[in-house]
């Protein structure tokens, strides 16, 4: 497998230009599960700046405005729409550094566009055509997860949907697959099966230790699994990595049973980048 981006990047794709260098490296997608409040995203996405910049790791923040797929309508969704892009416009110029949310509606895509660097379309979503068009239109780059019922083979009806849409800068994030009811499992084959479709592949390392319903009312996770899955997928070839963090995570608001301590993400990146030289 041929994971060089100066050979798989007939495109300019924006994911593959972020590790072009002459040094083996990978791109990281991270932040919390939603905005909880501008202070603490901004806070995270700071101490995320600061070590990424330092191990030369190039750094995408991620927070969702809503999360609109909660197992409870109790659930914590996060500030909307309109103040969520705010903030997350605040953060983005303040910090320079890109960002990523995710939309739900096709006519959430346009506006979103104002701010954000890359569209993500999420798992539950990511065979809904009229989302995906309305994302690609925007012409910014399009990171699609695939869906926890989906193989990888399957991917290249998305890719192939996204494409016909005018759009090549697309990206597929592999978060693991329904095992039974409220688990997942990973197959890093997935990994060379979607580098070989010529996308970039990120892999999600909070979202595929989720145990999805493991609550009862919400997800539960076993983040003690996290680096584990992290040097695997490295190992395995994977292009970037998407991780959820927070200060406390037991006391987050979203997803805290999956997420990474803050506290340990820099140890946890240092470990993967020297895995990342060794594999190439």
């Amino acid at each position: 497998m041929n994971n060089n981006p100066t050979h798989n990047n007939p495109n300019n794709n924006f994911f593959f230009n972020l590790i072009d260098t002459p040094s083996p490296v990978f791109f990281l997608i991270a932040g919390p599960c939603v905005i909880e409040s501008y202070e603490a995203s901004f806070a995270i996405a700071q101490h995320l700046k600061k070590i990424t910049e330092k191990l030369g790791i190039p750094f995408i923040f991620k927070a969702s405005f809503d999360k609109a797929n909660r197992t409870s309508i109790d659930a914590f969704r996060g500030p909307g729409f309109k103040e969520g892009l705010d903030i997350l416009n605040q953060i983005k110029r303040k910090l320079k550094v890109p960002i990523i949310s995710d939309i739900h509606l096709p006519d959430q895509a346009e506006k979103a566009a104002r701010v954000l660097d890359i569209i993500q379309i999420p798992a539950f979503l990511c065979r809904q055509t009229d989302l995906i068009l309305a994302a690609c239109r925007t012409g910014l780059p399009v990171n699609i997860k695939k869906g926890q019922f989906l193989s990888p083979f399957e991917c290249k009806n998305i890719i192939s949907k996204a494409t016909a849409f005018g759009n090549h800068d697309i990206s597929i994030t592999e978060r693991g697959a329904c095992f039974g009811y409220n688990n997942l499992v990973v197959d890093f084959r997935s990994v060379q099966i979607l580098t070989e479709m010529g996308v970039p592949v990120i892999f999600d390392a909070t979202h595929s230790v989720q145990l999805p319903g493991g609550a009862s009312d919400s997800s539960a996770g076993e983040s003690k699994f996290v680096p584990t899955l992290s040097k695997a997928a490295i190992a395995a070839g994977a292009h970037g990595l998407f991780i959820e963090t927070h200060p406390e995570p037991e006391k987050a608001l979203c997803d805290g049973p999956n997420s990474m301590p803050l506290d340990q993400m820099e140890s946890l990146l240092k470990t993967l980048l020297a895995i990342k030289k060794v594999s190439g």
